[in-house]
Order: C-alpha cells, then structure tokens, then sequence
C-alpha cells in the first residue's frame, strides 16, 4: 500500500486580522493545515521550490503587494499554486493575475466554499508536482531501476528483488495481475 497523501497545507498572506482569520479558519476545517501571515515579508521566509502546499494571498498588502508576491513565487517555482484574492478586483487585474501565472483570481467577499474548492484542486495539482518531481529525482539518480510507480515497503522490497536478481543468471517468474508491472519488472 503507498504512502497515505499528505495533509493539505496552505500560506495564507492576508492584512486585515478578521478576514485572516476566517479565511485560514475555513481552510482548517477543510483539513488544511494553515500558516497565517499579516505581510508577504513575513511569508517569503516560508516559501521555497519544495513547498508542500499553495498560496492564498491578497492584492493588496502593506509592503509587498500580492501580484509581488505572485512574481516572487513564480521565479521560485512556477508549479506553485498561487491563489489571488482581492476586495479591489477589476477585470484586467485579474487577466494580470492570471497571466503572470495565478492558479485562480477570487473576488472578496467570498464563499468559502469557492475558496476551498479551489484550495482543494490547487493543493491536488502540487501534490502532483510534487511527487512527479520525486519520481523523476529518484529515477535520474538510479536509472537502472524499473520504474516502478510507489514507495510502499512492498514496492521497496520488489525493487530491491529486482537488483539482486537482476544480474544473475537465472530464470524468473513473474506473475501478477494486468497492468501490474510485469513487463517492467522482466526488462
């Protein structure tokens, strides 16, 4: 069995104390696990290319503003879901927004469940980079192994099967259902 998926995690970058507040207290009851922060200075710190969730971030900040912040994030890691929030929305700061790489524009005020639907597939997406980006490290770093999709110990144990029978002059069975592997486990 894989690995369970990892709790959604998300930075929240928002000045006004009541709707930061609110707004990490709806992520959090969506599962998420929530760091608040009041300035983007105070969030940049946290941010990096293995950042395990998204970005929720308002337009307008005290220093930093959030299309700042939305260019900062892209030239750490384009992958990085950012979630533009505004009170102050038009329609070219959102095409701004999203042409500089938004993952979505939300309009204040707004339904929490918009933000969390869009939270919940953003999230997905990176956890999907994410783990391509392991996959594709892990395969650059051994590329003799099979690529075998998975990290439970019971995978482990069939990749390490595969090194040590691999080299030897013997004849191998292998079974298994359709679209298990077989095949690349034989070459």
């Amino acid at each position: 069995m894989d690995k369970p998926a990892a709790t959604p995690s998300a930075l929240l970058i928002e000045d006004e104390q009541a709707v930061r507040r609110a707004t990490a207290q709806a992520l959090e009851l969506e599962g998420f696990t929530v760091t608040a922060c009041a300035s983007a200075e105070e969030a940049m710190p946290l941010l990096n290319r293995d950042f395990p969730g998204v970005l929720v971030t308002d337009v307008r900040l005290p220093g930093w503003s959030g299309l700042q912040v939305l260019a900062h994030v892209m030239r750490i890691d384009p992958d990085l879901p950012v979630i533009v929030v505004t009170g102050h929305g038009d329609v070219s700061m959102a095409v701004e927004a999203m042409r500089a790489g938004a993952y979505d524009f939300v309009e204040k005020p707004f339904g929490s469940d918009s933000l969390l639907e869009i939270a919940l597939r953003a999230q997905e997406k990176r956890s999907l980079v994410l783990e391509n980006r392991r996959l594709r490290e892990a395969w650059a770093h051994d590329p003799e192994l099979p690529p075998l999709v998975g990290q439970s110990p019971a995978i482990e144990r069939v990749r390490t099967l595969i090194r040590s029978l691999g080299p030897a002059d013997v004849d191998v069975l292998i079974n298994g259902q359709t679209g298990s592997g077989k095949e690349v486990v034989a070459r």
